[in-house]
């Protein structure tokens, strides 16, 4: 039995943390790894601050464990830069880093003395991660930061400007995974499609490679900008290795509200990109805020009709959360929260709709699916359109890649048996 201290970490937010996670544990030569958060003699608490909200779920957590009393609390991710004096300096954390210096934490995890370290804002990873605890599909990071500054936004505060990471290191984590059994590389980023700017390379041409790497099935993308669906790209709409979803981040469909959030995209050529994808069989998601300040019922009937007007399939939307320190937070024309969740529903309601609809027409298409987990004796995957699929088999399916020809298309999902 092992007498090195255990380490659970908790990740908060998205999939630039998961990778920043692993990166962490990849690196923790001297302590063993737990799933177990009970049993854990360290917690890293890899933190989100995209919202408040968020910043309240950290704070929260932080303090359960410290009510427990068993383990010692690290802070770092995003909230490091805007909690973490205040946390440290209350003794709620015992040390914070910053996401430059997730490689040291081996060495920071011994250090006998508080200490609070945010490192700097230009970092590039170049660590190889070599497996995914926990995981079926692996994640890659190809860049750090954003140079988009949007209203409501205090990313690009906490991760820096856009910079990218090595392409060799890149293809050679990619190599690495797979011949260690992934097959699934999902990109993450502050901001994918900006990958290669100001550096003479292209996103483009970086999945291209990878598809060339052995082992390589499937590729699925972070979240997009429109601006950033070049020529170049779309000559890969019919590649068989990219994932047939593609997730663009609109936000709004009011061009009111596109202006009054800074973003930099046009409602008219949002639609007719998602027109042209649309015919190339993809599926499409988009981020939306709800209820953002200047939201006017006039303004949320302009974004309905347009968002009727767009071949949705899928949605991460969530109603306006004010962040501190964004311009957004200062803004006038506040929405009553009721209102935002209605309008929330009503928007879900019809990509829901949307989505069975695409999922019907699809259905004498075979699905390409990779079966995550199990749960109460059925398994759960993915296909190549983003759409889960809920599969009874008396075989631990579990990893394994399925052609499914014969399923049911439910309201909420698809169903098979195999």
């Amino acid at each position: 039995m092992s007498d090195k201290k255990k380490v659970y970490v908790k990740t908060f937010g998205c999939r630039t943390n998961v990778f920043d996670s692993q990166v962490m544990m990849s690196n923790l030569k001297d302590f063993d790894i737990t799933e177990n958060e009970a049993e854990a003699d360290i917690v890293i608490v890899n933190s989100c601050t995209v919202t408040n909200g968020a910043d309240v779920g950290v704070r929260g957590y932080i303090n359960g464990v410290e009510k427990a009393g068993k383990a010692k609390v690290y802070l770092t991710g995003c909230g490091a830069h805007t909690k973490g004096e205040s946390l440290f300096d209350n003794k709620k954390v015992f040390g914070v880093f910053g996401q430059s210096e997730k490689t040291k934490i081996n060495g920071l995890l011994k250090e006998k003395e508080r200490f609070y370290e945010l490192g700097d804002l230009d970092f590039v990873d170049d660590t190889i991660v070599e497996e995914f605890i926990g995981k079926s599909r692996a994640f890659i990071k190809i860049q750090e930061g954003c140079d988009f500054r949007c209203s409501y936004c205090i990313i690009p505060f906490v991760r820096g400007d856009s910079r990218s990471m090595d392409e060799a290191k890149i293809l050679e984590q990619v190599s690495t995974l797979a011949i260690n059994g992934f097959g699934e590389f999902i990109l993450t980023g502050t901001n994918v499609g900006s990958y290669g700017h100001r550096e003479d390379r292209s996103l483009a041409s970086l999945l291209q490679k990878m598809s060339q790497v052995r082992g390589v099935r499937r590729i699925r993308l972070g979240s997009l900008e429109p601006i950033q669906i070049s020529e170049e790209f779309e000559t890969m709409l019919d590649a068989p290795w990219l994932e047939k979803h593609l997730h663009i981040a609109l936000q709004h469909t009011s061009p009111t509200m596109l202006k009054q959030m800074n973003r930099r995209n046009k409602f008219e050529s949002d639609i007719a990109l998602f027109q042209r994808l649309r015919e190339k069989g993809y599926a499409l998601g988009t981020d939306f805020i709800v209820g953002h300040p200047g939201e006017t019922e006039e303004l949320w009937q302009e974004a309905m009709e347009n968002l009727k007007r767009l071949p949705l399939t899928h949605v991460h939307a969530f109603t306006y959360s004010k962040r501190d320190g964004t311009p957004s937070s200062t803004m006038k024309g506040e929405v009553n929260g009721a209102v935002a969740k209605k309008r929330l529903k009503e928007l879900t309601d019809l990509v829901d709709a949307n989505n069975y609809a695409f999922r019907k027409e699809f259905a004498n298409v075979p699905l390409e699916v990779l079966v995550e987990s199990e749960k109460d004796g059925r398994y759960h995957g993915l296909d190549q359109f983003f759409n889960k699929i809920i599969i009874d088999s008396p075989n631990d399916l579990v990893g394994n890649w399925l052609s499914v020809e014969n399923y049911q298309v439910e309201k909420d999902g698809n169903y098979a048996q195999f």
